[in-house]
Formats: C-alpha cells, sequence, structure tokens
C-alpha cells in the first residue's frame, strides 16, 4: 500500500473527517494489513489457519475480533526476523527492545514505514503545541530503543530545529538548555524531574526557561506529576504514546487544548479494549487491555497486538479520532500485596499528595513466610525536615495509602537525592520474593 504524506503547522483533513469517512479509510487498510501479513509472514498464516480464519473474513472492523492477538511472546519466539513482512533488502532500518526479561522484541521498517512514523510524531508535536519555528531538546535515549531517533525524525519532518541530545548528562542537558533555549522538550517524565533538581541544585529556577511544551511518554505518570511538572517549569505537560511493537512514539498524542488524554491517530493504528481474562472487545468507555493493529505498516505489520497497558477510549474532542485515557498502569506491572491489586501510579498519586514529599519514589516488595509486604522509598524535598516531622509524614502517607488503596505499608523517608535516578524510564518496582 503506498502511501503519500505532508506535514504542516495546519490540520490534516483526516484529523477531522467525518467518523463514517474514518471507518472506511480503517476497514480498507485493515483488508490491506490482513491480507500482506497473511501472505508475507508464516506467524500469522499459521495463527490464522489454528484460529480457522482468513483475511477474506473481515467485511466489517467488528470481525476484526474473530483474529487471534500478537503477543511479546510471539515475537520472541519468531526473534529476530521472521515477523518481517517484506525481504531484507527493503529493511532500511531495524529497532529492538532491551531484552533484559529475555530475547528482545525486533522491529523493522522499510523507507516507507520511516517516513508514516516520521509524519505520524510530527502530527503529535503540532497537536502538542509545536510548530516547525521551534526548537526541540530531546532527552530520549538514542540507538535501538524507538524514543530517541522517532521523535528526531517526527520535530524534523514537521520543520522544527532539534537538537539530539539523548539521555544522561543531567548538568549538561540544563546548560544546553539554557544556551540554545528550545521551547520543546521531549523526555521521559521521571527523567524531567531529576532535571527539575539539577537546576535548583544550580541555583537556577527552571520556569525561567524558553521551555513552553514539555511532551512526555516511554512511562505510566499521573495527572499530578502533570501539575509539579507544569508549576516546576511553567510549560505544558501533554502526553505521548507508542510502544516499538507497533512503531514507536506517536501512535497518540494529548492536545494541549484540550489535555484529556492522548488522541489515536486511527487513520494509522486502529485500537481496540478487551476484557483481560476473555480477550473480547469491550464498549468504548470500558476499562482494559489496549490492543493495537497496524493499517499501513510494511515491514512488519502487527495484528491485535496485546500492549498490556490497562487504559479505556473514549469519543474524540479535539480531533475526531478517539482518545485513549490516561494508562492506570501495565497488566505486568500490577503487584498483588495481600490479595489487592496496586499499580505504582496509586503509589504516586498519594505520595503527590504531600507537598513536603518529591515524586522520587522506588517501591520494595518482600516476602515473610507466605505474607506480602510492600516497602515505600520516597524523598523528601528538603533536608531539614527533622525527625519528628518525619515521623509524621511518614504516618500520613501510611494513613493516605492503607485508606485509599487498601493495603499496609512500611514508609522509608530519605534524604533528598537519595532515591536512585533513571536516564530513561524510572525503576519504580524492585521484587525481592525470587531471592
Amino acid at each position: 500500500m503506498k502511501i503519500e504524506v505532508n506535514i504542516s503547522d495546519e490540520l490534516e483533513p483526516i484529523e477531522t473527517a467525518s467518523v463514517d469517512e474514518l471507518r472506511s479509510l480503517q476497514l480498507e487498510r485493515m483488508q490491506w494489513t490482513l491480507q500482506h501479513a497473511y501472505a508475507n509472514v508464516s506467524m500469522y498464516r499459521k495463527k490464522f489457519d489454528q484460529a480457522e480464519v482468513h483475511p477474506d473474513d473481515l467485511k466489517s472492523l467488528e470481525d476484526l475480533a474473530k483474529f487471534p492477538c500478537t503477543t511479546k511472546q510471539d515475537l520472541r519466539d519468531n526473534y529476530p526476523f521472521d515477523t518481517f513482512a517484506v525481504p531484507m533488502e527493503q529493511v532500511v532500518r531495524v529497532h529492538a527492545s532491551s531484552g533484559t526479561t529475555g530475547k528482545p522484541t525486533v522491529v523493522g521498517y522499510t523507507q516507507q514505514d520511516i517516513d508514516v512514523w516520521a509524519a505520524a510524531v510530527a502530527r503529535s508535536i503540532r497537536a502538542a503545541g509545536g510548530r516547525r519555528s521551534d526548537i526541540v531538546h530531546i532527552s530520549y535515549g538514542y540507538g535501538l530503543f524507538t524514543g530517541g531517533l522517532g521523535a528526531h525524525y517526527g520535530a524534523e519532518r514537521l520543520g522544527c530545529t532539534v537538537i539530539p541530545f539523548g539521555g544522561g548528562q543531567t548538568e549538561r542537558q540544563v546548560k544546553l538548555i539554557q544556551d540554545f533555549k528550545p521551547s520543546v522538550i521531549m523526555v521521559t517524565p521521571s527523567y524531567c524531574l531529576a532535571m527539575a533538581d539539577e537546576f535548583d541544585r544550580q541555583g537556577i529556577d527552571p520556569a525561567q526557561t524558553p521551555l513552553r511544551v514539555g511532551i512526555f511518554g516511554a512511562e505510566p505518570w499521573t495527572n499530578s506529576m502533570r501539575e509539579e511538572i507544569e508549576k516546576r517549569f511553567g510549560m505544558h505537560a501533554v502526553d505521548i504514546y507508542g510502544l516499538s511493537e507497533v512503531i514507536g512514539p506517536g501512535v497518540a498524542q494529548e492536545c494541549v487544548d484540550t489535555k484529556d488524554g492522548p488522541t489515536i491517530w486511527e487513520d494509522y493504528f486502529y485500537p481496540e479494549i478487551v476484557d483481560i481474562e476473555s480477550m473480547t472487545p469491550v464498549v468504548d468507555g470500558t476499562e482494559g487491555e489496549l490492543v493495537f493493529t497496524s493499517l499501513i505498516k510494511q515491514a512488519m505489520p502487527i495484528i491485535r497486538y496485546r500492549t498490556r497497558d490497562l487504559t479505556r477510549l473514549l469519543p474524540g474532542s479535539a480531533r475526531t479520532m478517539r482518545r485513549m485515557d490516561k494508562i492506570t498502569g501495565r497488566s505486568d506491572d500490577m503487584m498483588i500485596i495481600r490479595g489487592v491489586n496496586v499499580f505504582p501510579t496509586q503509589i504516586e498519586e498519594q505520595i503527590l499528595k504531600l507537598e513536603q514529599l518529591s515524586p522520587h519514589y522506588q517501591l520494595e516488595i518482600t516476602r515473610d513466610q507466605q505474607l506480602d509486604n510492600l516497602a515505600v522509598s520516597v524523598e523528601l524535598r528538603s533536608g531539614d525536615v527533622d525527625a519528628a516531622g518525619r515521623e509524621q509524614l511518614a504516618a500520613e502517607l501510611k494513613h493516605h495509602i492503607k485508606s485509599d488503596i487498601g493495603i499496609s505499608t512500611r514508609i522509608d523517608l530519605r534524604d533528598p537525592g537519595s532515591v536512585p535516578r533513571s536516564m530513561g524510564k524510572a525503576q519504580r518496582i524492585i521484587d525481592k520474593r525470587q531471592l
């Protein structure tokens, strides 16, 4: 399928097209995708045959539910390139996950895939409030991780000036933000707060920088953290969503004028929400696991990919296309503590209710005989809190977590700077039960 992509500061017609026009385009592209995957990827041919479905069975968008889901394990089982639907001489780039929990998941791109990806990110930056006149500072990691290069190509496609810094060297990043005066930053929210701490350490008010918009992704974050970032930097903080298996960053983007959840670019990616037990689709507005089908990817089509992200689909607001609610957590990040399902974002919400506590925290799970225990390590904003004040704060946080979430915890209040910082995605959970 040949796709022509043009991006400017103006909205594309498809962003405000009628729902009927959008659904018609999705059906056409989905039929092509299923045929392309079935004809060229043995994994999908086997999965479809085992489920006794054929691409010709897709007569409506609702028929997609007949087709089997794809999991991360499916991709690992076909490592490295058996999920590719084109010859390697047509693949111009390869990305991969870290592979820290097993074989990495590998994704490939044709030149058209790269162009579409850049267009999706360019559209995202524009929806976030960015324009071709902006200077964009990119602090996502470069390399096999899709964040840095995905943001980079998208910003260039929009016509912005790009500062391709990557992660780490926080002190130098702060210096260059002051010197180069970017108006947009693309970074993980946890690392942005680490930057804010470095500004403070240098005696500089981060709100005095030229930064106007922050585009944050790669990890779940709460509206409380949004408020924290916006307060400290004096800029808009909006959510970008993506994952490498689907394409990378730019699958969905929160619009700066509404800040009501990322708009999914449904002309490129078809979303579903499924019940995590039965894996059957649920109606829009119902929470479940987010599933994506790519609509125009050439090198590596993805059919009903289970993201493990928990959210719900909402009607379009700033655009015709549907929105996704903020990610409440991941099904594989869910902690079960004495029978209670707990997500790190729930703990984060309670931490940020207390002004004396910073958003830097870690959760440690241990097991005492048959009982799981959760310890919350969180930094104080100031080291000037005396022993009595610390005891009172710990008791207050423990009470909030118990009353709002329903679990007992041990609270460890630490001095500023003592919780480990990540240069990319924050490591929130340390599970010591297997040790």
